[in-house]
């Protein structure tokens, strides 16, 4: 964080008007004409282009978001290694992962940001490596044991570069997250666990009460939720992770268009709304952003509404940056 302020748990567990976190990083690197098609996807320009990363990072802070996502998602030791970048040199990506967040919200505390500002060490998961759309399914086929030597690694390094908090992110399947939590146990740096759904469900067919069932007792993870899904799933989630955790909840959906791999394009109207964003803070979640495809422009736009401004009649549509 950038000023003097409670701990990132504190300060989530205390605040009635909730966080704003920012949106999708990808659609922001790609607006400004960035090409992202490798196994790396945002993660390549940790290699080619760093200060992009810190210009997108700062466009999401500008916007409103007391919370920034590092691009670390994508960003692994095994990934690297594909690419011909030794241990040694990947882990130095990963920690400058957590920096360049850093160095963005320097630079909008600078220009008169005048709130505090988090820095938050994405790490998503064992699909997000494999680069073949199994993050949206789970179910690897390799046990607990193995999803655990897998991350923990990464974590360390993560942790060791002093974000503020870590986001496991994109969970698929509650296997994965009982992983994770031996993972980051003893690392020193809070977490917080968002699962992928589908209607009532984890991505991998588990029901919502079981997966976050998990989470409740969990020290180190001091907020619960879901993420990249359809917005139309995030009330449910939402209120199913207070009520079975009693923890805060994070949530940040995706803008709801739907990718037509045929024909290699989005379909369909952006149906994220920053009215949404306050049903799922009445409903208990106090980290609320986007997503795929949720822009600076919606991230405007939940913090304004969040933070009791731009009342107005109607209902908000959902601008995209």
């Amino acid at each position: 964080m950038t000023t003097a302020a409670p701990p990132f748990a504190d300060a989530l567990a205390s605040s009635s008007a909730a966080l704003v976190l920012d949106g999708g990083l990808s659609h922001q690197l790609e607006s400004a004409g960035h090409d992202l098609g490798d196994a790396l996807w945002s993660a390549r320009l940790l290699v080619e282009d760093p200060e992009a990363l810190v210009a997108a990072h700062l466009a999401f802070y500008e916007a409103g978001a007391d919370v920034v996502t590092s691009a670390g998602y994508q960003a692994t030791f095994e990934g690297f290694a594909r690419r011909g970048i030794g241990r040694e040199r990947a882990a130095g990506l990963l920690a400058l992962s957590v920096d360049l967040v850093r160095r963005a919200a320097r630079r909008a505390a600078a220009a008169g940001a005048g709130r505090p500002l988090w820095v938050a060490a994405s790490a998503g998961p064992y699909g997000a490596m494999l680069a073949d759309g199994s993050e949206y399914r789970g179910r690897y086929g390799i046990g607990t044991a193995a999803l655990e030597a897998f991350h923990r690694p990464r974590l360390e390094v993560l942790a060791a570069a002093a974000p503020d908090v870590l986001a496991l992110e994109t969970v698929p399947d509650a296997d994965e997250a009982r992983a994770l939590l031996r993972a980051v146990r003893g690392l020193g740096v809070p977490a917080w666990l968002s699962y992928t759904v589908s209607g009532d469900r984890t991505r991998a067919g588990q029901p919502l009460e079981e997966a976050f069932g998990l989470l409740a007792d969990a020290e180190e993870v001091v907020a619960v939720g879901v993420n990249c899904c359809a917005p139309e799933d995030a009330l449910r989630a939402v209120e199913v992770a207070a009520r079975v955790t009693g923890k805060p909840v994070v949530v940040y959906p995706n803008s709801g268009e739907r990718w037509d791999a045929a024909a290699r394009g989005w379909r369909g109207r952006p149906a994220f709304s920053a009215d949404l964003a306050e049903e799922w803070r009445e409903a208990g979640a106090r980290l609320i952003g986007g997503c795929c495809r949720v822009g600076p422009d919606t991230v405007a736009a939940v913090a304004e509404r969040l933070r009791g401004r731009g009342r107005g009649p109607g209902r908000d549509q959902g601008a995209q940056g």
